[in-house]
């Protein structure tokens, strides 16, 4: 599935002053598949309350291709599970060759035990560039389960 995002709000800024890329404004997002009620849209926007949800159970893909090659110093991620226990793995990775190449920044696993353990914060300085595509590739339930992706928030400085 491919999506185009057009326009939103300003970029957010941190506790140390750093702005927040605008995805929308430098981007296109592709994504195998996304919840009507959860877009990816509300997992890029500061303002939204929900996040992104997959529409469908199983590996699932999130690859922002950059109008320009850029340069990317701090990546975060947040996900939130607050209802099933699963392990879950996501890889992130860029390329700076449109995607013919691509090289691993981390790979990742998680448990989520529902109530104690439901949110998962990642944050990683990174000196990266000529960034042309960036993608997170995620694994729901590593027990292959039908759990369904989600990505609660992502920026990127």
């Amino acid at each position: 599935m491919r999506k185009q995002i057009l326009g939103s709000g300003p970029a957010q800024t941190s506790a140390s002053s750093q702005r927040w890329l605008d995805l929308a404004e430098i981007a296109r997002v592709e994504i195998t598949s996304e919840d009507a009620a959860h877009p990816i849209e509300m997992a890029l926007s500061p303002e939204a309350e929900s996040g992104w949800r997959a529409g469908q159970p199983g590996k699932q893909t999130i690859r922002f291709i950059f109008d320009q090659p850029q340069r990317l110093r701090r990546i975060r991620l947040h996900f939130e599970e607050s209802a099933h226990p699963r392990t879950q793995e996501f890889v992130l990775r860029w390329s700076a060759d449109g995607g013919r190449s691509f090289r691993e920044i981390v790979r990742q696993q998680w448990n989520f035990s529902p109530p104690a353990t439901t949110a998962e914060d990642e944050d990683y300085q990174v000196d990266l560039s000529d960034v042309t595509v960036l993608e997170l590739n995620i694994t729901p339930d590593i027990s292959g389960g039908d759990a369904r992706a989600s990505l609660r928030q992502m920026s990127i400085v």
